[in-house]
């Protein structure tokens, strides 16, 4: 990250240290792979991944995220098997990002149940295209 301050801010409830958030300008983006920053590939076709075409707009976008101080980690499906082709595949393509975790939890259908706000921004081929609007998306789901 270039100059800009991550440092976790302490937090107090009730005179009790709770959890460190970031600075409130800092965003910490958990960004899917698969139909989200290039086609859709299942897990049982890993010969694919090498050569999988990546969605317009995905790498100019999360880079200037990057490039803006925020946090950008790739949160995927694929298992631990998949990690060192699928670091190949984002480091040849020029993704900025800071971590990978893999072995998210397969099927879609998620309910993200925490204590920190989340703001959800779902995915579908044209979102890159909606781009930022002050850094906010303003890509939505649309019905199927």
């Amino acid at each position: 990250m270039d100059n800009t301050d991550t440092t976790l801010l302490s937090q107090e409830k009730s005179g009790k240290k709770i959890s460190p958030v970031l600075p409130a300008h800092i965003r910490n983006y958990l960004v899917d792979i698969d139909g989200t920053v290039c086609e859709d590939i299942p897990n049982e076709e890993p010969e694919r991944m090498t050569g999988a075409e990546m969605l317009p707009g995905a790498l100019e976008t999360l880079n200037k995220w990057y490039d803006e101080g925020h946090i950008i980690t790739f949160f995927t499906s694929r298992t631990e098997e998949h990690r060192a082709v699928t670091e190949e595949w984002l480091h040849s393509k020029g993704f900025k990002y800071q971590t990978l975790l893999v072995g998210k939890p397969r099927g879609g259908n998620y309910h993200w149940i925490d204590n920190a706000p989340v703001q959800v921004m779902n995915m579908k081929e044209d979102f890159w295209k909606f781009n930022l609007s002050k850094n906010k998306a303003i890509g939505y789901k649309l019905p199927i």
